[in-house]
This record gives C-alpha cells, structure tokens and sequence, in this order.
C-alpha cells in the first residue's frame, strides 16, 4: 500500500511520539509529508530515540493525558484527520511496582482520547493501540483471535482489557451512529524490537546495555514464548488499518491483531543466542530462580483477520528482526547517534520498497 497518498499534507495526532515505537511512528508520518501534531507525559528513556530528531512537529506539547481539557482544546483546535494513541504505561513488572499509574495512563488517558473525539466530532480515524496481553491468557499453545475472552491477572493485562471494553462501549454507543464522523479501531500487538528502545525489562536492552558495559546478561524467563517482530511491523499494520478506516466505514469499531507471519515459536533464549551473533564476547545466563511477579509463558497471536481484511502480513523472519535490531544498535555504539537515525530512515525505506 502507497500510505503517502494517505497521509501526506494531513494532520496526524500521534501520542507516546517520545517512547519507542512512537519516536518511530513519527518519523516515517514525516517522511510521507504528514503535519505531525504529537502529546507526551515525557521522555521516558535515556539515551532517547526520539531526541535523536530535528524538531518536524506542529506542536509537540508535554502534559498528562489524564487532563481532557487540554487534550480537547488541541483536538478540538487542530481536528487531526487521524490519530495514533500510543501514550501507555508499557511494562508489565513495572504495573506491578505503579498499579495506579498503569490504570490511569491505559485506561481513563483512551477514555479522554475518546470522550475528546466524540465531543469534537469532526471527520477522524483514530487507532489505539493496546496490547497482545489484553487477552485472558490460558498459558496454552493457542494464537489468540481478536474475538477471544479479554482478561489477565496482572495490572498491565487487566489495564489493556479494560481499555478495549471502553473503545467498544464507545463505539457502540456514539461512533456507530449515523450522527457521528468519527471512525475508531483498536489493534492489538506486542514483544516489538528494533533499534532506539532503551526501556528497562526489555530484554533487547537489557542485551545491549549489559554487552556495551562489558557484563554478563541475566536471562529472566528464558523459555517465554512471545510473537516477536520488529517496530515496523506494527507500525505498517496501524498505517495501514487507518488509511483503510478512513475509506471504508465498514472497519469501524473493529479490533486487529498485528504479528509475525513466522509459524515457529521463539524463546527469549532463542532471542539472546540471534542478537549475540551481533556483539562477539557476549555473555549470559539463565537466572534459576523462580519471578515471583506473574509473566505469561506462552503468547502467540492469529492475524488472519489482518491478512484477510487488510491485506496486511509481517515481512521479516526471526532472524531478519534480529539482525535489524543488532544492526541498528552496533550502529549506535560504533558510528553515534546521528548514523542511527539515518539508518532508521533507510529501515524504513527498505521495508516500505520491500
């Protein structure tokens, strides 16, 4: 799909823009020419992908998302045309430490995103991002569809659940009528690599901020399965979901998975012996005891939906992730900040003239 006749001269509301996957959002809507209007609480890493960047946005404003009234008055002002909500508490251990916080920046932020668009109703597609652990997760070797049982048991799980019950309440309630001009769906991904992530319990990060320092990496869950891919898998999934939603009102109100096309099931050891080849000298080990704080082991996602309706699959195998991710990283550490960004920019091209 060309998504530059989509987005380009538009005015594109993405928040989460100085997180990881937002940070390369953002700049692949630049480079198809879209006006980029991006919200964040902050920059929640150092070093910071996003900060690697000239300044291309609109407006690019810090605050809580959690405060509707300054987030109505800049929807309500600029009326993107589309907009990404990727603004999220993103760990699963660190809900844990902050339940609060999880709950309030998954939850009531998306029902502020809504309430905001419906309250403006102007002509939007919007595509909030929540999460593959929204699903009540039976530890079993299922992929699960979008129409599964929604559930968990850690705050992050129940966050991202909970998120999705208020886009279908709201969808069915105020977007579905014939009143209303704004389109909304939900997609659902998640274990997203590539270069610029820096977040704690990540376990790329945790390789690559334990090899630079020259220290043996301790694995956590070393068997978890999880659909691992690369950032701009997703991101392709939601470029194309909304360029679709925004000619075909046929999508609105549904929910889709974005994962890898590679049937195999990869461990988070797997994931560690693919990045070492990158880094020579690397060590790590598996921790022996037990996580007292709940992960799930198993994780997998059915697409088809996605293939079907979207026309939409994953690109790169598990090995091509990796070696993008490591590539990038290797690039950071030996050439600096600025080569990194400029192989984002060619990732990106390479992936799009794929």
């Amino acid at each position: 799909m060309t998504f530059s006749k989509f987005f380009k001269n538009k005015t594109v509301l993405v928040t989460g823009h100085t997180g990881f996957k937002g940070s390369w959002l953002t700049l692949w809507l630049n480079m198809l020419g879209a006006k980029v209007i991006a919200i964040s609480k902050n920059v929640p890493t150092k070093p910071s992908h996003y900060e690697n960047f000239s300044n291309f946005y609109i407006s690019d404003d810090r605050f809580d998302l959690n405060d509707f009234d300054q987030l109505y008055s800049i929807i309500n002002k600029r009326k993107p045309e589309f907009i990404f909500h990727l603004a999220a508490q993103p760990l699963v251990l660190e809900s844990y430490k902050n339940p609060f916080e999880t709950y309030t920046s998954n939850t009531i932020a998306t029902l502020n995103i809504l309430e905001a668009l419906k309250k403006s109703n102007h002509n939007a597609s919007a595509i909030i991002i929540t999460s593959d652990k929204c699903y009540e997760n039976i530890n079993k070797q299922v992929k699960y569809k979008e129409n599964d049982r929604l559930g968990g048991i850690d705050p992050y799980s129940t966050s991202k659940a909970s998120a999705e019950l208020i886009i279908k309440g709201y969808y069915e309630s105020f977007f579905k009528t014939s009143k209303s001009n704004v389109r909304v769906c939900s997609a659902r991904a998640g274990n997203v690599m590539g270069g610029g992530d820096w977040a704690k319990y990540r376990i790329v990060p945790d390789c690559i901020k334990s090899w630079i320092s020259k220290k043996e990496l301790i694995i956590r869950n070393a068997k978890a399965t999880r659909p691992w891919q690369h950032v701009l898998e997703p991101l392709s999934g939601y470029l194309t979901l909304a360029s679709l939603l925004s000619t075909n009102s046929k999508l609105n109100g549904e929910s889709f998975n974005f994962g890898p096309s590679d049937l195999d099931s990869y461990t988070v050891e797997d994931l560690v012996i693919e990045v070492a080849k990158f880094f020579p000298g690397s060590q790590w080990s598996i921790e022996d005891k037990e996580n007292q704080l709940y992960e799930a082991n198993l994780l997998s996602l059915d697409c088809n939906k996605a293939k079907k309706v979207l026309n939409w699959k994953s690109k790169l195998d598990f090995s091509q992730t990796a070696e993008w991710t490591s590539e990038w990283y290797h690039t950071y550490y030996t050439k600096g900040p600025e080569a990194a960004v400029n192989l984002t920019k060619k990732q990106i091209n390479d992936y799009t003239n794929d």
